[in-house]
C-alpha cells in the first residue's frame, strides 16, 4: 500500500498526551517506523471526530500513514465513518498514492467504502487542464464484508454532486431529462422513463408550472422516471423534485448584495437528488415498492411573456394561485408535479425536496434541512431515512392556523405570505396538492445543498431520499 489510513476513536488515545493506548494502533505506528505516534503528539491528536493527521512513513511497506478521528466509539454515526473513507481518499489522491488501505471501518464497511469513493473523486469537468488522478485502489483492511450498496450510494451522490455543481448553461431542463433517459437505459431491467414535453403539460392543465416557464427560451420538461421492485402488490411511493435550473427571480429580480443571483444554479438542488436517488435505486433494487421520480424542470427568467407580479395562475388540480412574488417559483413548479404524483401516478406516500426557502436557513443554519409533515409516521419515515443516510434534517412545524396568512382575496391562495414563518406557510402552500390521505411529507434543502467548505454542491438528499424508497419494500 502506499498509504495506510487508520480510523481513531478517543477510547483509543490518551486525552491528556496523545499517547496511543490500542493495541492495534501501537503495531501500526511499530510498522510506520514511530511516524504515527510522533504526528499525533505534535498535532495534539485526540481521536475526535473531525480531526486529522498525516505524515510521510519511517519504516513498512506504506509510504503515507494517517489518522482519522471518529468520536467515542459508541457514537461512531453513518455520516463519521464515511468522513473516515472521504478524507483518507483526499489525501492519498493529493499525496499522488495509487493504493490505499484504510483500517478501523468493521462495522460501518458501505459508509466507508461510499466516502472512500467521493473521496477520490474530483470535479475537474470544466478545468482546461485537469489533473491526472493516481488514486487507482482502495482497501477496507480486515474486512470481507460486501460493499456494493456502499459504492451505489456513491454512485447516486456523486451524479447528485456534479449536476448541481455544474453550471445553469450546461444543466438545463433538456440535460436533466436526457440524465433520466440514461438512467432509464442503464437499468432497463427495472426504470423506464416518460418526458411530458409542454404540450403534453398543457393537456394536463398544469398552468402552474408552465406559469413559471413561460419567458425562457429554454422549453419546460416535465420528468417522470418509474422504478419496479420485484414482488407483487407493490406500494407506490413518490419522489418530487424541485427542478429550476436557474432562477433570475423573474420580475421580482433578485438583486443587490446577499441576492445570491450568481449561485442559482443550485435551485435545481430537489432535482439532483431526486436524480441520485433514483440512481442509487436503480443499483440497489429494493423489492415491493414502485418508485415514480418526478421533476417538473423549467428556468425563471424574464421577458416579454414572463409571469407577472398579480397574475393569477390554474393549478391542475383546479385551484388559482395569486402570484405575488415570482421569485416563489419553486412552489409554482411543486404544486403541478405533486398532483401529478398523487392523481396519475396513484402514490400513496409522497416526499418532496426543495431549495424552498431562504427562511429554513435562517432558521437550521446551513448544514441541516428543514421537515415538515402534518402527519406523524410520514415524518418519522423520512427522519429514520435520513438517520441511516447520516444526513442531518429537523422537523419542522406547520400549524394550520398560519394557513390564513397566505389567502387571496381574488383567487384560492397567493404564493407567499409574510417574511416571518416563510418555510411554514411555503409547506403549507404545497400542502394544497396533496390528499389528505397520502403520507406526504416536504423536505427544505436550501442550506446543505451547497457548502463551500467543503467544495460545494455536497450530494445532500439522494441518500435519504433512496433510503426512504427502499423503507417502503421492508
Amino acid at each position: 500500500m502506499d498509504a495506510i489510513v487508520f480510523g481513531v476513536c478517543e477510547e483509543d488515545v490518551n486525552a491528556e498526551t496523545s499517547a496511543i493506548e490500542s493495541e492495534a494502533l501501537r503495531a501500526f505506528d511499530a510498522r510506520s517506523g514511530g511516524a504515527v505516534s510522533e504526528m499525533m503528539a505534535e498535532g495534539e491528536f485526540k481521536g475526535k471526530a473531525g480531526s486529522s493527521a498525516f505524515s510521510r512513513a519511517r519504516g513498512g511497506n506504506a509510504k503515507h500513514v494517517g489518522v482519522v478521528g471518529l468520536g467515542k466509539r459508541e457514537e461512531r454515526g453513518v455520516s463519521v465513518m464515511m468522513a473516515l473513507g472521504s478524507t483518507a481518499a483526499a489525501h492519498a489522491q493529493k499525496s499522488k498514492c495509487a493504493t490505499l488501505g484504510i483500517a478501523g471501518a468493521a462495522g460501518f464497511e458501505n459508509a466507508v467504502a461510499a466516502g472512500a469513493y467521493l473521496g477520490a473523486t474530483d470535479d475537474q469537468r470544466f478545468k482546461s487542464k485537469p489533473q491526472a488522478k493516481t488514486l487507482k485502489t482502495v482497501s477496507l483492511l480486515d474486512v470481507t464484508a460486501d460493499v456494493s450498496a456502499g459504492k451505489a450510494r456513491a454512485v447516486g451522490v456523486q451524479l447528485t454532486k456534479e449536476l448541481v455543481a455544474a453550471p445553469p448553461n450546461v444543466v438545463t431542463p433538456t440535460a436533466l431529462a436526457e440524465t433520466a433517459k440514461a438512467i432509464a437505459a442503464k437499468h432497463s431491467d427495472c426504470m423506464t422513463v416518460k418526458i411530458l414535453e409542454k404540450a403534453d403539460c398543457e393537456k394536463l392543465g398544469m398552468g402552474s408550472y408552465l406559469g413559471v416557464s413561460e419567458a425562457s427560451d429554454e422549453p419546460p420538461k416535465f420528468i417522470h422516471l418509474t422504478y419496479k421492485g420485484a414482488g407483487s402488490d407493490l406500494k407506490k411511493v413518490a419522489v418530487v423534485g424541485k427542478g429550476l435550473t436557474f432562477d433570475s427571480g423573474g420580475y421580482n429580480l433578485k438583486a443587490g448584495a446577499g441576492s445570491m443571483i450568481e449561485m442559482m444554479k443550485f435551485d435545481m438542488g430537489g432535482s439532483g437528488a431526486t436524480l441520485g436517488a433514483a440512481k442509487i435505486i436503480a443499483q440497489t433494487k429494493p423489492a415491493g415498492v414502485e418508485a415514480h421520480f418526478i421533476i417538473a424542470a423549467c428556468e425563471n427568467m424574464i421577458g416579454s411573456r414572463g409571469l407577472r407580479p398579480g397574475d393569477i395562475l390554474t393549478a391542475s388540480n383546479g385551484k388559482t394561485i395569486e402570484v405575488n412574488n415570482t421569485d416563489a417559483e419553486g412552489r409554482l413548479t411543486l404544486a403541478d408535479a405533486l398532483v401529478y404524483a398523487d392523481k396519475t401516478c396513484g402514490a400513496t406516500a409522497i416526499v418532496d425536496c426543495a431549495t424552498l426557502t431562504g427562511a429554513i436557513i435562517v432558521a437550521l443554519g446551513d448544514e441541516m434541512a428543514g421537515l415538515f409533515s402534518p402527519k406523524d409516521d410520514a415524518a418519522k419515515r423520512v427522519e429514520a431515512a435520513a438517520k441511516a443516510a447520516g444526513e442531518d434534517l429537523w422537523r419542522m412545524p406547520m400549524p394550520d392556523s398560519m394557513w390564513a396568512i397566505m389567502k387571496s382575496e381574488i383567487a384560492d391562495m397567493k404564493n407567499t405570505g409574510t417574511r416571518g414563518g416563510g418555510s411554514i406557510t411555503a409547506a403549507l402552500f404545497l400542502k394544497q396538492f396533496v390528499d389528505e390521505s397520502v403520507e406526504w411529507s416536504h423536505v427544505d434543502l436550501a442550506g446543505p445543498v451547497w457548502n463551500d467548505k467543503k467544495g460545494g454542491a455536497t450530494g445532500y438528499g439522494a441518500a435519504t431520499f433512496a433510503e426512504w424508497v427502499a423503507s417502503h419494500g421492508k
